[in-house]
């Protein structure tokens, strides 16, 4: 009986193949690294020529006026006399009432949604708060004009104004007639923007909080109220920190809405109810009526001041999250 033969491998056809598909590992590797470098250094280059194109077209208005220009509140294009401080005013101050509605309202939703809202009605609810989202905010804006407004003319705004007539500060803050328009309603459309935002992170980190943790705070006894303030929020504040602070970038930033309800009026008034600007609203009602090389230039220096000021919020919110965090890890 013949000896069947065995068949012998071939080390060398082997070990080619092998070098042939390390080489084109390492060939795909070396592609994915140079791709995804680019793509970063794009970013910062992308980031570098705003910066750079922002602070040559507002050299002009910088050697105009200097350091005034933070602090005057003239904005006539007729004498070329331009001041930023009722645009820096009306951005911080809409922003912030924004923000002061915005964030309570939407925690509560994620809590409502997280901990007591019905299985039934969790998912349709939490779709319509993202749905909130995907609305323009021209929409936002003609809405809040020709609704919002004058219902918030007639029957809020007095109350403000005559309910508070008697105290001090108070009276000040919610002095005038009511326009309708104005900071404060400016405010209000930026908190119903800002809304989805805030919520639908909130919600997200909520949702990550091990259920152990809320079981052994019931166990021991803790109300609904002790649970979310010692457990739940401690546990997932960074997360709702980074959603405040994306919320907040929204607002900073946001055009069209704000121009439509806030009067446009570039002055500095105590009054929450009076009309006032922003930024943003100011470039975008005069930028293409800007004649002039030191008109545009100041209207380019506001871009400036605020792509600044998002930056210093954006840093400061970072700074706090790495404290945070740090003080965690200890």
């Amino acid at each position: 009986m013949a000896l069947q033969s065995v068949p012998v491998p071939d080390l060398a056809k082997e070990r080619a193949d092998r070098t042939r598909v390390l080489r084109r590992f390492r060939l795909g590797d070396s592609t994915f690294r140079i791709m995804t470098q680019c793509s970063a250094i794009a970013v910062l280059v992308l980031l570098a020529g705003v910066i750079l194109s922002l602070v040559i077209g507002s050299l002009p208005a910088w050697k105009a006026f200097g350091f005034g220009f933070f602090t005057s509140e003239s904005w006539n294009p007729v004498t070329e006399k331009f001041g930023a401080a009722p645009a820096i005013y009306g951005t911080l101050l809409t922003s912030f009432l924004a923000m002061l509605i915005g964030v309570p309202v939407s925690l509560g939703i994620a809590i409502f949604l997280t901990e007591i809202c019905p299985e039934r009605l969790r998912r349709p609810i939490g779709i319509a708060v993202e749905l909130l989202a995907g609305i323009p905010s021209i929409i936002y804006g003609i809405w809040g004009l020709f609704v919002f407004a004058p219902w918030f003319q007639v029957h809020v705004q007095p109350l403000f104004i005559d309910g508070f007539a008697n105290i001090p500060v108070l009276n000040q803050l919610f002095a005038g007639p009511p326009y309708g328009i104005g900071m404060l309603t400016a405010g209000l459309i930026l908190a119903i923007m800002v809304l989805p935002f805030i919520t639908s992170i909130t919600r997200e980190v909520f949702e990550t909080v091990p259920p152990v943790l809320k079981e052994a705070a019931y166990g021991i006894g803790c109300t609904r109220w002790e649970v979310m303030r010692r457990v739940v929020i401690p546990y997932t504040r960074v997360g709702i920190i980074g959603g405040v602070m994306l919320g907040l970038g929204r607002a900073l930033g946001e055009t069209m809405a704000v121009t439509f309800v806030i009067g446009n009026a570039h002055r500095i008034v105590p009054s929450i109810l009076a009309p006032g600007t922003t930024i943003s609203a100011t470039i975008a009602n005069e930028f293409t009526e800007a004649v002039g090389d030191l008109y545009t230039s100041s209207l380019v220096a506001l871009g400036l001041i605020l792509f600044i000021i998002t930056f210093i919020v954006l840093a400061a919110a970072r700074l706090m999250l790495m404290r945070i965090e740090k003080k965690a890890g200890t």
